[in-house]
């Protein structure tokens, strides 16, 4: 039995480290598909639409028969006593008998139903229960866009880490060879000092650039495990590329889309805010009204000296009551009119901020598309530079070892290069990041 118990333990052991150790491989679409159904956020914007759905039934239950029941237990230690005029027993007039009522124990037990008739706030919470579930539904569609863009972001970031580390990995090469060749040079007397100390700033420059983008590789990989609700510590890998991913998302037809302003979700949640204003209203209205409720009981009590409510002969006396409560409101020193006026200048307010939305939503997607366009340009820019200063920097080099140019013109050759690689892997990230905004604006899948 122990043998058995030992070699389960060491199955499941093996078990949860070869999970741990599994690596997942995402491409882009993959980690936002995943994404969508494991990120933190988004597991509970779909708790809030099932928290939305309990809520209003919650509300339409309030006004649905309801029963309730009590059970009464009393033991009167010490019964109160009455005095009654002593002429009642024959006694003389003038002079009083203690005497005491009832039974010093009682027990009773009681069973409400009760109906709402008529209440214009409870229509009105129905009403409105259905515009908090439109609410919570167009949170969650916000919650999911945001996770596409938070993954989009973080997936590029891993990319951009993995290639600088990459660039500098081979600019330190081609610097540690430079610097090796150029200190025999300088040590047979046919190069001078400063030549072998300008690689040397250049290359000691460029160590701590590389020692940061591996840092940096390690931290954007959890950041997007993190927004992937994966643990932070899993093995990812990332199977598109960061030149090919770019080139997949130039898609200038996508400038030509038309904006359907009732698909945008800050729109939707403008409309949710107006809504709600508007039923805010409509309950301040209601509270002028009447409230008519129903009810019918039914009960029993018994008495007893001693505790004697559980044995079969004793006494009960039932009761049941059957009653309504009309509830009409008279005046209230104009504070129902007050809230009422003011319930109307928040709804007011509301088609106002859904006015301005309309017209920020359009602004923002002219913005959007002047930074798409703006991000393909620089990129295709930044694509021609590189070609440019990598020819630059290779033909000071051949200057540079033949004697027709000076270190300070290699370093600055080589300085020139660095910098346009770091703006061409910028660019292509501006390119993955302005289309998903574009798109997030149009409400349009990839």
């Amino acid at each position: 039995m122990r043998t058995k118990l030992l070699l389960l333990l060491t199955l499941a052991y093996v078990s949860v480290s070869y999970s741990q150790d599994k690596t997942n491989s995402f491409t882009l679409d993959e980690a936002v598909s995943f994404a969508l159904k494991n990120n933190y956020s988004a597991i509970n914007a779909e708790r809030d639409i099932i928290d939305a759905q309990k809520q209003k039934w919650e509300t339409i239950a309030g006004g649905l028969p309801q029963i309730s029941g009590a059970i009464s237990y009393q033991n009167q230690l010490k019964q109160p006593v009455s005095l009654i005029p002593g002429e009642f027993a024959g006694g003389e007039a003038g002079t009083f008998i203690p005497i005491v009522f009832g039974q010093a124990q009682t027990a009773s037990a009681t069973a409400t139903l009760s109906q709402q008739i008529f209440d214009g706030s409870y229509i009105v919470g129905v009403q409105a229960s259905k515009v908090f579930l439109s609410y919570s539904a167009n949170n969650k569609e916000k919650t999911r866009l945001e996770v596409r863009k938070a993954v989009t972001q973080a997936y590029g970031n891993v990319l951009l880490a993995n290639e600088s580390v990459s660039i500098f990995e081979k600019n330190k090469n081609t610097l540690e060879k430079n610097l090796e060749e150029t200190t025999k040079i300088y040590e047979n007397g046919l190069a001078d000092e400063e030549s072998v100390e300008q690689l040397q700033i250049t290359l000691s420059s460029i160590d701590h650039q590389l020692k940061n983008a591996v840092r940096l590789k390690d931290i954007t990989l959890q950041m997007l495990n993190l927004v992937m609700g994966i643990a932070i510590d899993a093995p990812t890998k990332l199977e598109d590329n960061l030149d090919a991913l770019t080139q997949k998302q130039i898609k200038l037809d996508l400038l030509e889309s038309n904006l359907t302003i009732e698909n945008n979700v800050d729109y939707k949640l403008a409309t949710n805010l107006n809504e709600q204003r508007f039923y805010e209203h409509k309950l301040a209205k209601s509270k002028a009204l009447p409230t008519l409720n129903a009810f019918v009981n039914y009960g029993t009590t018994g008495y007893a000296d001693d505790f004697n409510f559980l044995q079969s002969d004793q006494q009960w006396f039932d009761s049941s009551i059957l009653g309504f409560d009309l509830n009409i409101p008279i005046f209230s020193s104009l504070k129902r009119s007050a809230s009422t006026q003011r319930a109307k200048i928040a709804l007011e307010k509301a088609k106002t901020q859904l006015k301005e939305a309309e017209q920020q939503i359009r602004l923002q997607l002219e913005n959007a598309k002047s930074d798409y366009i703006l991000a393909i340009d620089q990129y295709q820019t930044a694509k021609d530079n590189l070609g440019l200063a990598e020819r630059i920097e290779k033909k000071n080099q051949i200057k540079y070892f033949e004697g027709l140019a000076t270190s300070f013109e290699l370093r600055q050759a080589q300085t020139q290069l660095y910098t346009t690689q770091q703006e061409y892997l910028q660019s292509m990230i501006e390119v993955i990041n302005k289309k998903t905004e574009l798109e997030i604006i149009l409400n349009a899948e990839s």
